[in-house]
């Protein structure tokens, strides 16, 4: 997946089709932001496009095998970055805070084990409206996963067992 194309960037491109197959995002953009944003959008590799014709193939192996890639051209300052992340100052309510209203009422129903067609009918919006909902939740909220997200809304108190 290519970061610039005509018609949908590489980020919403990624954001669809990863739920589906795994991305490998080879492009000539090695800036931080482009990085880290392909990366929280569920990109399970990122390549430079000057890489070796070699380097390509055993990226596209790795990826598909389900193990992730990283161009070393990029590699240091995700490193760096991973290493600049206390996770004790991740406070839960300034996480939450990042979501709109909608946002929250969507992860309630995610806590409640809702799935997007279910949210969606909840709300009467497509389901793709429901999938980019939860898709921003999981970015705002810093979450991996749907499940890192519910755990989330029960520790914060958002969602109480039992409700």
């Amino acid at each position: 997946m290519d970061l610039r194309m005509p018609g949908m960037d590489g980020i919403a491109a990624t954001r669809a089709v990863v739920e589906f197959a795994p991305v490998l995002i080879l492009t000539t953009f090695d800036e931080d932001e482009s990085v880290y944003a392909a990366l929280r959008t569920g990109a399970s590799g990122y390549l430079l496009k000057h890489a070796a014709p070699s380097q390509l193939a055993d990226a596209v192996r790795r990826v598909a095998a389900g193990d992730a890639w990283l161009d070393p051209g990029v590699a240091a300052s995700v490193i760096a970055a991973v290493a600049a992340t206390d996770p004790q100052r991740h406070d839960l309510a300034a996480r939450l805070a990042r979501l709109t209203d909608r946002e929250r009422e969507v992860l309630i129903l995610m806590a409640q084990g809702h799935s997007n067609a279910e949210i969606a009918a909840e709300f009467t919006v497509a389901e793709a409206t429901a999938r980019t909902h939860v898709n921003r939740i999981l970015m705002k909220t810093g979450s991996q996963n749907r499940t890192n997200a519910v755990v989330l809304a029960y520790q914060s108190g958002l969602v109480l067992p039992g409700s």
